[in-house]
């Protein structure tokens, strides 16, 4: 049996996140460090570098992203959909490679929010929606966790 948790691995510690840092939360950090979890980066599974310029989904949410509908934009005005949906499929792969049936992602994030995510002006302003990630692992049967 492989780790029943797959995480957003900037809570596990790693400085993967768009400007290079992590966001460690000490129990997520703790169930990779118990073999319970495998630390996963969405956006770097897609091919995007550490550090990269931020990004927002613009015209809807992840589902759509997913669906065709939305696109993912970063600050510069460059299109990166392709990368965010390559790291959500990769991410559902490595989760069914390992068995995992949980996810615990990061809130507000492009990849992986939950409940909100930024809504594409680059203003910090939040609205309903999951990021590309979360779309594609509860459009899979994944039951998904937020942390921050």
């Amino acid at each position: 049996m492989g780790a029943r948790y797959i995480v957003s691995a900037c809570l596990a510690g790693v400085r993967c996140r768009y400007d290079g840092e992590a966001r460690t939360n000490a129990r997520i950090a703790g169930l990779v460090q118990a073999g319970l979890a495998l630390p996963l980066c969405p956006e770097q599974l897609g091919g995007l570098p550490t550090p990269r310029p931020p990004a927002e989904i613009q015209g809807g949410d992840g589902h759509d992203v997913l669906a065709g509908k939305a696109r993912v934009i970063n600050v510069q005005g460059e299109d990166v959909t392709d990368a965010y949906i390559r790291g959500a499929q990769e991410t559902l792969h490595l989760a069914r490679l390992f068995g995992a049936t949980e996810a615990i992602l990061k809130g507000r994030s492009p990849s992986c929010g939950r409940d909100l995510i930024y809504d594409g002006t680059f203003q910090r302003r939040l609205r309903p929606g999951r990021g590309v990630t979360a779309a594609c692992l509860q459009e899979a049967g994944v039951n998904l966790h937020v942390a921050d």
